[in-house]
C-alpha cells in the first residue's frame, strides 16, 4: 500500500507544483485555511498560478503571502474584502479576477469532483455574472450555464485524518474543503490531528481516503481575520448599578 502520511508541508508537495498550474484552497476567511501547505507553496516559488477559493486570506497571512509573492494570476472567488493588495492589483490590471456568487462557486465545485462539465441556475440571470455565458430557458424561467471546476492540486485542511487519508472536520472549518477534495487531480490534506487507523468513527468521515493522495499532521496559528468584541462589562453594570 502507497503511503500518505508525510512529515512537513514541503514533503507533501514535493514534485506537484508548477507554473502555471491550478490550486483549489480550502477555506472560508481564515477558517479551516490549509495554512501549513501555503506556505510551502510560499517558499516553493513557484508562480502564475490560478487559485480557486472562497477569498485570498489577508494581506499578511493566508493566500495574501502568495499575492505577496506575485506568485497568483488569477483567482476565482467570491468574496475579495479583506485583501488590500487583492484590491490594489486587480485595480492596477496586475491580477485577473473571475467572480462568482457564492454558491454558484460551491456548486462550479462540487460539479467538477462529480465529473459534471456543466449545469444551469437561476443566479446571475440578468447580472454581469451571466455576461458572455449561455442563457437557456426551462419551464419559462431563465438560467445561465456555468462551467464545473477543477484543479492540478486541492490542498485542504481537516480536524482529524488517519494515514489513509480519511477526514473529519471541524464545524464552519469545514466550509469549502469536502468539495475541493473532490475536484483535484492530486488532493494533499492538512489535519491538526493524525490518527491510527480505524480510530475515526465511519459515520463521523466527512471525506473518504479515496480522494486523498497524500496527509500531514499541521501547527496552526488559526489567526482570527477580524477581531470585533464588546467590552466585558462588570457585574454592577450589568446589574445597572453605578461603577
Amino acid at each position: 500500500m502507497v503511503t500518505k502520511t508525510r512529515a512537513t508541508a514541503a514533503e507533501a508537495l514535493e514534485g506537484l507544483l508548477f507554473d502555471g498550474m491550478t490550486i483549489m484552497a480550502g477555506g472560508f476567511g481564515l477558517c479551516g485555511i490549509p495554512e501549513n501547505l501555503i506556505a510551502a507553496i510560499r517558499a516553493s516559488g513557484v508562480k502564475d498560478l490560478t487559485v480557486v477559493s472562497n477569498n485570498c486570506g489577508v494581506d499578511d497571512f493566508g493566500l495574501g503571502i502568495l499575492l505577496a509573492g506575485g506568485q497568483i494570476r488569477k483567482m476565482i472567488s467570491s468574496y475579495v474584502g479583506e485583501n488590500k493588495l487583492f484590491e490594489q492589483l486587480y485595480l492596477s490590471g496586475d491580477l485577473e479576477l473571475e467572480f462568482n456568487p457564492q454558491g454558484t462557486l460551491a456548486e462550479r465545485i462540487r460539479a467538477g469532483g462529480a465529473g459534471i462539465p456543466a449545469f444551469y441556475t437561476k443566479t446571475g440571470v440578468g447580472t454581469l455574472v451571466a455576461e458572455g455565458k449561455e442563457v437557456r430557458e426551462f419551464d419559462g424561467e431563465l438560467y445561465v450555464m456555468e462551467r464545473g471546476l477543477t484543479a492540478d492540486l486541492s490542498i485542504v485542511k481537516a480536524w482529524k485524518g488517519d494515514a489513509e487519508g480519511n477526514l473529519v472536520y471541524r464545524k464552519t472549518a469545514r466550509n469549502f474543503n469536502p468539495m475541493m477534495a473532490t475536484a483535484g487531480k492530486v488532493t494533499v490534506a492538512e489535519v491538526e490531528e493524525l490518527v491510527d487507523v480505524g480510530r475515526l468513527d465511519p459515520d463521523h468521515i466527512h471525506t473518504p481516503g479515496i480522494y486523498v493522495d497524500r496527509i500531514l499532521q499541521g501547527v496552526h496559528e488559526k489567526r482570527i481575520e477580524r477581531v470585533t468584541t464588546r467590552p466585558r462589562e462588570t457585574e454592577g453594570a450589568a446589574a445597572g448599578e453605578e461603577v
